[in-house]
């Protein structure tokens, strides 16, 4: 394909606002978060469209030798522990102005715009905290397990990580992602509307092996609860049939220890359960005959319906996927052909298939799914788009191996309404301008 032939994009602008214009979210101006975005990005297009020079012989980085083709570089472990390019420093995994009032219980979003495959690096994997992290001690850390167990046991990190370990990639998502969008669009980026989501491969023990070297109570321990050592208290109710099927003591991510933040030395992966099940500086495991009720299990992480009741226990991330890139804040540059890529996911299993649409779910093609496809695992997807220039909507809708399809805004509204906070999995719509600027819309 030739060079002509090609769209270029610029992607969403990163850390622009100032504390003035932190401060005027902050009381209560969300609209403007958007216009700020939309704002910057056509700052960026004038800048990209100013024409060549009279006299222009050529692109110099092509003619000149650049100095890194000259001269010595830097030395083996100039950088002792890697980082990122210096020409990459502004994708960083960023918290919503606003959000919440203490820093130390919100939320950091992954910048899924700018990053490839399925494998979210550790220092952009996103941040969920309802008390602060802390980098703990592993040598001081204990896991104790108790309950309905014929032996309760204390172990060290030496003794977890003496007993047989096992590597698993799946994906993690806050089951209040996509949550500021169930009343209307509330924000402007993909990296703040599907960005409590990320993927790695985990490294631990089987929770069904600790529960066997106690001697777990067969017949009647239903339940298990997990408590982080963390200020909050954090405590999850895990039924036992899911506690015995997947359920990991990690202690490693993507080939190394856990980052402090994502519960170093040690937490819990409940693959397919919204994230804050995942219970972080893990220390305690009980067995138990029927569920706990604790504050997060009543108070948090409940979905309020249209009846004024509310659902409880309502852990599983239903099928979802976004389309990443073009994705809100972008900007199209020219006319041509995009690869239009995105990710996929479902907390029952497999994704099967991804449609793409470009005019708002009129027309539907199915897109290609880069492997591996894992169970309960980020999928990437990608298709060929030719923009001739005109509006757009960009939408993306998956299927997984249960059968399941992920339903439109408003086939959601109909049976949850719109006062909730989570498990909103409904299909994402991308508007593309004539001028090439990409909005968040919703559309069904």
């Amino acid at each position: 394909m030739s060079r002509e032939s090609t769209g270029r994009l610029i992607r969403a602008p990163e850390n622009f606002l100032s504390q003035d214009e932190i401060a005027a979210v902050q009381s209560g101006r969300r609209d403007f978060l958007r216009n700020a975005f939309l704002a910057a990005a056509g700052t960026l297009g004038a800048q990209a469209a100013i024409a060549q020079p009279p006299g222009y012989k050529g692109d110099s980085a092509i003619l000149e030798l650049p100095e890194h083709s000259k001269g010595l570089g830097q030395p083996v472990a100039a950088r002792a522990y890697g980082e990122p390019s210096k020409f990459e420093k502004n994708l960083q995994r960023r918290e919503s102005p606003g959000l919440t009032r203490v820093a130390a219980a919100s939320v950091s979003f992954a910048p899924l715009q700018g990053l490839f495959g399925i494998i979210t690096p550790n220092g952009l994997h996103f941040e969920r905290h309802h008390q602060g992290w802390w980098d703990i001690d592993p040598n001081q850390h204990r896991l104790m397990v108790m309950g309905m167990v014929k032996q309760a046991k204390v172990y060290t990190m030496d003794d977890l990580m003496r007993l047989p370990s096992m590597s698993r990639m799946h994906f993690i998502e806050c089951g209040a992602n996509t949550g500021m969008e169930w009343g209307n669009v509330a924000v402007p980026t993909v990296q703040y509307s599907h960005g409590m989501l990320s993927c790695c491969e985990f490294t631990g023990v089987k929770l069904s092996t600790l529960l066997d070297d106690c001697g777990f109570d067969r017949k009647n321990g239903k339940f298990v609860l997990a408590e982080g050592a963390d200020g909050s208290s954090m405590t999850r109710t895990i039924p036992m049939d899911r506690a015995l099927d997947d359920v990991m003591v990690a202690w490693a991510m993507n080939g190394e220890m856990l980052r402090p933040e994502n519960g170093y030395p040690l937490r819990l992966v409940v693959p397919g359960i919204q994230g804050v099940s995942w219970v972080k500086w893990l220390r305690r495991i009980e067995v138990g005959d029927e569920p706990w009720g604790t504050k997060d299990e009543t108070l948090h992480y409940i979905d309020l319906m249209p009846d004024g009741t509310h659902r409880q226990y309502t852990s599983i991330q239903e099928c979802k996927s976004v389309i990443t890139t073009p994705s809100g804040g972008q900007t199209l540059l020219d006319k041509g052909f995009y690869n239009v890529t995105g990710l996929a996911w479902s907390g029952r299993g497999k994704i099967t298939r991804v449609d793409v649409s470009v005019d708002g779910g009129r027309n539907w093609k199915t897109a290609r799914l880069e492997g591996p496809t894992l169970t309960k695992c980020l999928t990437r997807f990608n298709i060929d788009w030719v923009w001739n220039g005109g509006p757009a909507v960009l939408q993306s809708r998956a299927i997984d191996e249960t059968g399941y399809v992920q339903p439109k805004i408003n086939q959601l509204r109909a049976t949850r309404g719109t006062r909730s906070i989570y498990h909103n999995n409904a299909i994402q719509s991308w508007k593309v301008a004539e001028s090439g600027e990409i909005s968040n819309v919703q559309i069904y």
